[in-house]
């Protein structure tokens, strides 16, 4: 196979490697148009880069970095292997599932230039997002400062030592650090200015260097191992001298011992003279010197020499402590204080845990450099996930076979040695490569300078991109720049922060500062990613599908968790800084209100919710239950049906609007206290019920105008009612309940009319309360009129509650005679398997003529039962004889198809002629009417298959026939919904109002 063009592309897509924020490669162009002819219409490239250059290896050089080649050792040393791999794992693991989340938010649509404060601000809006956006601003511009540091550590201390301004030989303790630290300072702000030139100049000068930075980190990795499997076959020269089991300054001798033979003459050495008064054998030495020998041990023994058992536990040390060798004893009187204590090598810095994760998470920064290039990938939504995955994947193996290996190689006072002090200021990483250990210092000397550069080029675009949003405005003035858009006020802003970071000086002062930064956006990633997973939006559509809230809620635990491990108050202040930017953005310009801050953005979220809910009705597939529940009142202002909201808070699944009604008779003027105890009444119960909702009281002249009002007035805007729920009138055959199923029926003609739903709970009293369990026990549907499918929906809610948890569902249907009943029940089955509900199904088979008058409703206007019967004075036999007759007649004239013209044999006052409608007003006296026989045939033949296959159900759900529209017929239709509920314990009457639907479509 000829390899070449893979290989000249590849060299190809090398060359133009480019490690910038999107944005800054237009700026080259743009200064490249300046210093040749200017076209007339800059062409428009499309972009070219792939996963591994696009991703995979900005990700790599941006997180590998200076803590590696400065600090990954001397965390080993203080740590132990078994801490510094627990330091690694819980670092990297945080960093994985950020870009887990990351991934998530990147494949949701189309990923515009930006990156990560594009990716937040859109997902949670400008407030987070602008809370984000200044965080990792600051955390990119801090990392500058921590690189320039790095960068002048390893001149200084490893490359040019005699370059020092301040000088550092002769001086000891407090001294010797702050003339170090001055000298950081000084070069630091020299670096700085020259890094920050550098940009203004041109960023194509930057670009130009990626390609030579990225080879320094991958060269300097790859000398590690290669050195690291050298040392298995000869452990290199690296010698560390002891006295007793403390280790020695380098400067402190030039012959690891205290004297030496010469001519068969003994002659002291200057380790002697470092601890005695004079050069003489009979001198007054340091007790601790005289007590014990000089040994020389070899600092690096290699991987095959055992020396990890050494290494497993940490040991901490105080700052000034002397660094020991663990196994060896030494012969020291505790009684006598410490001398010469400038001689030994000693901590800098007090060491402990949570120090060392804040130092080292800077390590693990820098995934999100494919996403900040976002502008710049041929396949943003491919490309970010797959290469920031790898990438994280790749540098993870690395540090934690770095950990294992640095362990099993090096001895424990060369690993907390921090600078190498003992062995004659070599950076104890760089003795592990190979060929040589300038590799390594020259290497990570141009990595960090590249690093520093980049950190610097890409942040003022972050700040340019923030202004330029406007949502923090009094950082606008930094979205102007250069005419070729060159953010020249930001590069300014962010060199003079980084500025503070360099006057600190310390590297692992600066670290954690900004481990806080990075560990706050990447809170914030996973927090986005959480609530969008939870909240379940239409919108919410990724193509990465590996993901979890749970994953994205334990990222963001992790990232909170570490913030405060690093450092307590640096994570205060970070906080602080997000929830005031996050303040600022919410309250500038816009209405004050004087209130506390959660009830004010409670307000506002609420107010941009219900404007955004009157921009058009509500999709179908939102459609949920938001139900008012009308209850009625007792004369203590109590409520008389409970069990109503108990039902009302099993049915909140659906997560919609409650609002729970109720109407006093009176005055507004003569009864507000009045209505004030039953509002009250209502709130207390709705807690004691868990409903949670709005309780509204209105008041009226007569209780059938208050329910009226309820109903056209409950809810605010786009967030009304599309339910309505009501008890069934119990014992409305007495008088004095006459008013009451009046009431009833005219609140069900206004919800048909109002197209609401509606639900009638049928001996409400008995249903079961929240605390109580269903352990097993059905609930059945019976879908008599295909409504549009709110039956199916209701046990799916209820059976999310636990009281409901353990029943299961069953749906019959009903099929006519002629109807093929073997294909309904597959397409059904077929029908609920799509729309994911879990239900047994059962085809009733029933002739037309016992479905046909419930089916069609303009002819559900019922004749009273009871007054046919009354007038008939039968006894109960004769009753039941009397009415099968007529059933069966009625049978026998609708297989006819040609029903006999029936005539009463007697008639009311108000009575009609059959040549009227159906749907006209009918009152008939007489028995022998096919209309109302057929009506009364219809609700006991339906109510005597219910109650043979549902009669244990634990709940029945049927279709609600409509109302008569004549008033005269109200009586017929209570009786005709008597007969078909008689028996059956718990019934829920569903009458859809057209508008809800349960679709197949996600």
């Amino acid at each position: 196979i000829d390899t070449s063009p893979m290989v000249s592309s590849l060299l190809s897509s090398l060359a133009n490697y480019s490690n910038l924020p999107t944005g800054s490669k237009e700026h080259e162009e743009a200064e490249n148009n300046e210093e040749g002819a200017r076209p007339s219409k800059k062409p428009v490239k499309a972009p070219q880069l792939g996963t591994l250059m696009g991703v995979y290896l900005p990700c790599i050089q941006n997180i590998f970095g200076v803590i590696l080649f400065l600090r990954m050792t001397w965390m080993v040393g203080i740590g132990g292997v078994f801490g510094s791999f627990i330091i690694v794992f819980m670092c990297c693991s945080t960093t994985m599932l950020t870009a887990i989340s990351m991934s998530a938010i990147a494949t949701n649509g189309v990923v515009p230039a930006g990156g990560s404060y594009y990716m937040i601000s859109r997902s949670l809006g400008p407030e987070f997002g602008g809370a984000v956006g200044i965080c990792f601003y600051l955390g990119t511009t801090f990392a500058g400062a921590m690189y320039i540091l790095g960068c002048i550590e390893i001149l200084l201390i490893y490359i040019v030592p005699q370059a020092a301004i301040f000088k550092i030989e002769g001086l000891e303790g407090p001294e010797a650090e702050i003339a170090l630290l001055n000298n950081m300072r000084v070069y630091g702000t020299i670096v700085l200015s020259f890094m920050a030139i550098v940009v203004f100049v041109g960023v194509k000068y930057v670009n130009k260097l990626a390609l030579a930075f990225l080879a320094c980190v991958i060269l300097s990795i790859l000398a590690v191992y290669a050195g690291i499997i050298k040392t298995a076959l000869e452990p290199p020269v690296f010698p560390v001298c002891l006295l007793g089991n403390r280790t020695l300054l380098s400067k402190s001798y030039d012959v690891c011992a205290k004297v030496i033979e010469i001519d068969n003459e003994t002659i002291t050495t200057k380790l002697w003279r470092s601890f005695c008064d004079s050069d003489s054998l009979n001198a007054t030495c340091d007790e601790y010197f005289i007590n014990n020998n000089v040994t020389e041990m070899q600092g690096i023994p290699g991987v095959t020499s055992g020396i990890l058992a050494e290494n497993l536990f940490g040991n901490y040390l105080e700052k000034g402590m002397i660094l020991e060798k663990r196994g060896i004893s030494s012969n020291v009187d505790p009684e006598i204080p410490t001398t010469n204590a400038n001689r030994y090598v000693l901590a800098d810095i007090t060491s402990f845990f949570t120090l060392l994760v804040g130092i080292y998470f800077p390590s693990v920064t820098g995934i999100m450099a494919g996403s900040n290039r976002s502008g710049d990938l041929r396949d943003a939504q491919k490309s970010i996930p797959i290469g920031t995955i790898a990438a994280i994947t790749t540098t993870s193996t690395v540090y934690m076979s770095c950990v294992i290996l640095f362990g099993a190689c090096i001895e424990g006072v060369v690993l907390r040695d921090k600078f190498g002090e003992g062995v004659n200021g070599n950076l104890v990483i760089g003795t592990l490569a190979w060929p040589s250990p300038w590799v390594i210092v020259f290497g990570s000397f141009f990595s960090t300078c590249g690093a520093g550069l980049q950190s610097l080029t890409g942040a003022p675009r972050l700040l340019q991109a923030i202004s330029r949003d406007g949502i923090i405005p009094f950082l606008r003035v930094f979205g102007h720049g250069k005419a070729n858009g060159e953010p020249t006020w930001a590069l300014l802003l962010t060199a003079s922060i980084c500025e503070i970071g360099i006057i600190i000086a310390s590297l692992d002062s600066v670290a954690p500062i900004l481990s806080m930064f990075f560990l706050m956006c990447y809170m914030f990633v996973n927090l986005a990613c959480a609530l969008q997973t939870l909240l379940r939006t239409p919108n919410w559509r990724p193509r990465f599908k590996f993901y979890h809230w749970a994953l994205s809620f334990l990222g963001m635990s992790l990232c909170l968790s570490l913030m405060f491990i690093c450092s307590w108050y640096y994570a205060i202040v970070a906080m602080g800084i997000a929830t005031c930017i996050y303040k600022y953005i919410e309250f500038c310009g816009a209405e004050k209100e004087w209130g506390d801050g959660i009830r004010g953005i409670s307000l506002s979220a609420a107010r941009f919710a219900l404007m955004r809910l009157e921009e058009g009705p509500p999709h179908t597939k939102n459609w949920r239950p938001q139900i008012l529940v009308l209850v009625s009142m007792d004369a203590e202002q109590n409520v008389e049906q409970p069990r109503l909201l108990s039902l009302t808070n099993q049915l909140k699944a659906g997560k919609g609007l409650t609002i729970v009604g109720t109407a006093v008779q009176g005055t507004f003027l003569d009864s507000y206290s009045e209505a004030q105890r039953a509002d009250q009444s209502l709130r207390k119960l709705m807690e004691t019920e868990r409903v949670k909702g709005f309780s509204q009281v209105v008041f009226s002249s007569n209780m059938r105008d208050g329910t009226s009002h309820l109903i056209q007035v409950g809810g605010l805007g786009g967030l009304k009612h599309n339910t309505v729920m009501v008890s069934w009138p119990q014992n409305w055959k007495q008088p004095e309940c006459y008013q009451q199923f009046r009431n009833f029926i005219e609140t069900v003609r206004e919800t048909t009319i109002a197209s609401l739903a509606l639900l009638v709970p049928k001996n409400i009293s008995s249903y079961p309360s929240n605390g109580e369990r269903f352990t097993e026990g059905h609930i059945d549907v019976w879908w008599i009129v295909h409504d549009g499918g709110m039956l199916m929906l209701l046990p799916f809610l209820l059976r999310q509650h636990k009281v409901w948890r353990k029943c299961k569902m069953r749906i019959f249907t009903v099929a006519q005679m002629d109807d093929n009943s073997i294909q309904m029940k597959k397409d059904l089955i077929t029908f609920l398997y799509h729309l994911r509900i879990d239900a047994a199904v059962e085809v009733v088979e029933m002739l037309d003529s016992d479905i046909s008058a419930y089916t069609y409703e303009k002819t559900l206007v019922m004749e009273q039962r009871s007054q046919i019967l009354k007038q008939m004075h039968l006894t109960k036999n004769e009753m039941e004889r009397e009415i099968q007759s007529i059933t069966d007649f009625s049978r026998g004239s609708i297989r006819r198809k040609n029903p006999p013209t029936l005539q009463p044999q007697h008639s009311t006052e108000e009575g009609t002629s059959l040549a009227e409608k159906p749907e006209d007003k009918l009152n008939f006296s007489g028995f022998r009417n096919q209309t109302d026989v057929r009506r009364m045939h219809t609700a006991m033949r339906l109510n005597e298959v219910i109650t043979k296959k549902s009669k244990e159900a634990k709940l029945v759900l049927l279709n609600m026939p409509g109302p008569p529209k004549n008033r005269v017929g109200d009586e017929n239709y209570m009786e005709f919904l008597e007969v078909l509920t008689e028996g059956l314990n718990r019934v829920l009457l569903v009458r859809g109002g057209g508008r809800e639907v349960i679709t197949i479509y996600s």
